[in-house]
């Protein structure tokens, strides 16, 4: 979540922030009026304890004197009467301080959950609007003529199954739409793609990790993936929910923790499988695996001081379109708008492949400037030179998913007897094969 001195400090910034996104800025007024009620309930409650504090001390003497005058075998009515009425204010200061702790308890419960329904404060510069409101920064290659080479293009589908690599008719038997089989070769480029992301992701200094794809909730809700709940597996007898990328087991994989940023950022990155519901996507990309439920992806994870997270983001940039590069795919480099940056994210790059048969950029890869906002709610701080402690920042980019790239390897590199050419890159990881024949 946003920063609550921030918010307090800077209302209209986060106001801001909130219009761009399109959404609710009354929000922020709620917070505010939550945090007030907050404060005036800990203000009471700890003024009630003060005074119940104090009644105590005052029982005490008073205990002492009737101890002392019963020994002396002297009159204490007077006196039990005084440590009676203490005993009974004590009593009543005691449920009330109760009732009080009980009353800012309920009063933080409240802020919390008005400042999680806040998204992340953009950065200067995201462009506002929604999906199609994004900057394009860069263009990178040349989508094919094919018509000048003389043939229709072929979409991934049609030539998954010419070349044996993919079949949805048995994914949809077994387990129902959007799911299916890589077969053969298929199945061998998939782990080709994972094994090039790693090596790459490797090379730029990061650490692999083999992590959980089963978290529990809080685990989940820090990463802010609960607040789109409609798109998560969940579990309800285990209560653990299946992740829709590494990146959450990675961000948690420092909760509650005080880490070393000494020697400069920690890097990580994961090849895992990842399972997403794709709520709200009905009738979109239901031919071949461009949208699915269950794909491997290897993500990037990185914790960093705030003040390095803009570089740290410019790398993950970097590492991704070199990764694409590596794929010889023709791509689009968007700087992606507010209304589309989901919750965690201050800003968001996306790399878009060109499909052919589609006739436009998709997207391959995303890389996110997460700022402080899930280290806030993980509990992840770094100890400084000078002393204390502050919150630290998180990014990640994906390297590569598995499904999304075979579509754009498929058609871009197909050729007119139905063949692929395979980029040079991933030759090492297929056996040296430099064309996929059909069988």
């Amino acid at each position: 979540m946003i920063d609550l001195k921030f918010l307090r400090d800077q209302p209209d910034a986060v106001r801001a922030s909130q219009r761009a996104r399109g959404e609710d800025e009354s929000l922020v007024d709620a917070v505010i009026a939550a945090d007030e009620r907050r404060r005036e309930s800990i203000g009471a409650f700890e003024s009630a304890r003060a005074e119940q504090k104090a009644a105590s001390k005052e029982l005490g003497p008073v205990m002492g004197r009737l101890k002392k005058a019963e020994k002396a075998g002297e009159d204490v009515t007077t006196l039990q009467a005084e440590a009676d009425a203490l005993r009974d204010k004590g009593a009543a200061m005691s449920a009330r301080v109760k009732e009080l702790e009980a009353a800012a308890e309920a009063a933080k419960g409240e802020l919390e959950i008005s400042l999680r329904a806040i998204g992340n404060v953009i950065q200067a510069g995201v462009p506002a609007g929604g999906e199609d409101d994004f900057d394009l920064l860069e263009e990178v290659g040349t989508p094919r003529d094919f018509a000048a080479e003389g043939f229709e293009p072929k979409d991934h589908l049609e030539l998954g199954e010419l070349l044996g690599a993919i079949d949805m008719e048995r994914g949809a038997k077994v387990s129902g739409s959007r799911f299916y089989y890589l077969t053969g070769i298929g199945a061998r480029l998939e782990w080709a793609l994972m094994g090039l992301a790693q090596q790459i992701a490797t090379e730029e200094g990061f650490t692999p990790l083999v992590v959980p794809n089963l978290v529990r909730a809080e685990t989940m809700a820090g990463t802010g993936y609960l607040d789109v709940h409609d798109d998560v597996y969940n579990l309800p007898n285990d209560d653990l929910y299946l992740t829709g990328t590494s990146e959450v087991a990675l961000a948690g994989f420092h909760a509650d923790e005080i880490i070393d940023l000494s020697d400069g950022p920690l890097r990580y990155t994961s090849t895992s499988t990842c399972y997403r519901r794709e709520a709200g996507s009905y009738g979109k990309d239901t031919r071949g695996i461009f949208r699915v439920h269950q794909f491997q992806k290897t993500e990037m994870f990185v914790f960093c001081r705030p003040e390095d997270a803009v570089a740290e983001h410019d790398n993950l940039l970097r590492i991704e379109r070199r990764v694409l590069d590596a794929l010889e795919l023709p791509y689009r480099v968007i700087d992606v708008a507010a209304g589309d940056l989901g919750g965690p994210a201050s800003r968001k790059y996306d790399c878009e492949a060109w499909v052919p048969t589609q006739g436009k950029y998709r997207e391959l890869t995303s890389t996110s400037n997460c700022t402080t906002f899930q280290a806030r709610r993980l509990g992840i701080r770094e100890r400084r030179a000078e002393g204390g402690t502050q919150m630290v920042a998180t990014l990640n980019g994906t390297a590569l998913t598995s499904t999304r790239p075979i579509v754009a390897l498929l058609e871009n590199h197909q050729q007119a007897d139905g063949s692929v050419r395979v980029p040079a890159a991933l030759r090492p990881f297929l056996g040296g094969l430099e064309v996929i024949a059909p069988r």
